[in-house]
């Protein structure tokens, strides 16, 4: 990056400007209030564009519920707020603090009170985890630690807490969902682990980022005895599933 460059987005990250307000120019979340920088994919409209165009033509929205789980800066739980409207709701959840804060910004600006937010990591237990952060909290790969990951002082990570989705939905904290979007960076298949009694009950269309052969694995199967029809947002994308892909899985009749 040159000098000149580095220079431009030490500015563009200053909080001032950073949260300078622009509108979202198209997609899923077309016309939505949103913030200048970082990650200015989100309201240019280029942010996976196929997921998005999937997204709009799947349904009517209105009325739905949805989770958004790894929410990061919202770009999902706004678009889909927008469009479930008051007789819906969204459940968005992001552990990292900093995504949490632009999330909630967003939700705010646009005046969305059936959208809620949550600071914690979905998996399959409950209590405090440690959340990895190589690049620094503004990279959206952090994550939980991963099967076999250890941690010594010179990575960086924070404590976040995490909860299981069927605890939620029994305290009647967040509804059961309709459509779930799932991207939470190696970690869907604990996600999912904890929301099995709720995927039973009502078998809910999935929109799932894959990043390991082991979620991927872990996900397929809890999802083969609920008997879903698994195909990829890209047409190219190679089926059966493989990570680094985007899917949507929808239950069969």
């Amino acid at each position: 990056m040159s000098l000149a460059r580095r220079l431009l987005v030490r500015i563009l990250r200053l909080p001032p400007i950073a949260r300078l307000p622009v509108r979202v120019r198209s997609g899923i979340a077309a016309g939505a209030a949103w913030t200048l920088f970082p990650w200015s994919a989100y309201w240019r409209g280029t942010h996976e564009p196929a997921v998005q165009a999937r997204l709009i033509g799947l349904w009517d929205w209105t009325g739905k519920h949805v989770w958004d789980l790894g929410s990061h800066y919202g770009l999902f739980a706004v678009g889909l707020g927008r469009r479930v409207g008051p007789t819906g709701s969204v459940a968005a959840f992001e552990p990292n603090p900093l995504s949490l804060a632009r999330l909630r910004l967003h939700v705010t600006r646009n005046h969305l009170p059936w959208v809620r937010t949550f600071p914690f990591a979905v998996s399959d237990t409950v209590g405090s985890q440690r959340f990895f952060a190589y690049e620094g909290l503004e990279n959206t790969t952090t994550h939980l630690a991963y099967e076999g990951e250890t941690w010594n002082a010179s990575i960086p990570t924070i404590t976040v807490e995490s909860r299981r989705l069927d605890d939620l939905v029994a305290a009647g904290d967040i509804q059961a969902p309709d459509f779930i979007k799932l991207d939470v960076e190696g970690h869907g298949h604990k996600a999912l682990a904890g929301a099995r009694a709720t995927l039973v009950a009502q078998r809910p269309v999935i929109l799932m980022g894959l990043h390991s052969d082991l979620e991927r694995d872990g996900i397929l199967t809890l999802l083969e005895p609920l008997r879903y029809r698994i195909t990829p947002i890209d047409p190219h994308a190679p089926s059966p599933p493989q990570s680094g892909f985007d899917y949507l899985a929808e239950p069969l009749p």
